[in-house]
């Protein structure tokens, strides 16, 4: 198990694993009022988290899949990026994309958390890569279905 250091400023609990088979952890908001979002508006909403994730790891910031479908509520910038050596707090920009105002209160979870371990590259640059069957096939290429 990997251990993250983590400061919460919140006053809510610290995100958790809700199921065994989880992958993802639910983050709360921090807010000293209520935020409501109207229809198309979208708003950083604040958690209270710093986390410090090694070197090596990324915490990725995803919509949680029943806010979004229940209340068109989901991420302007999914999936969000924290790289690990960002110290500042955790911030989600939330966006609603239904038709009524929707509102956000102290404690409520908006989005979830996956942190995760991703390699760097060095390019190397070329003048040919190799072919494959697809080749340039781009959106839609095999079909409708």
């Amino acid at each position: 198990m990997l251990k993250v250091k983590i400061i919460n400023r919140s006053g809510n609990e610290l995100p958790a694993y809700e199921t065994p088979g989880a992958a993802g952890m639910d983050i709360r908001a921090c807010l000293d009022k209520p935020v409501t979002l109207g229809p198309l508006e979208r708003a950083l909403i604040p958690t209270g988290l710093r986390v410090q994730l090694p070197v090596g790891y990324e915490m990725q910031i995803r919509p949680r899949s029943g806010l979004a479908l229940k209340h068109g509520i989901s991420l302007a910038n999914t999936p969000g990026t924290v790289d690990a050596d960002y110290r500042g707090e955790i911030g989600v920009i939330l966006i609603n994309l239904s038709k009524e105002d929707f509102t956000i209160n102290d404690g409520d979870r908006i989005c979830q958390m996956v942190i995760t371990q991703y390699t760097r590259v060095e390019w190397e640059p070329v003048h040919e890569i190799d072919h494959t069957v697809r080749g340039d096939g781009a959106f839609g290429h095999t079909g409708i279905s």
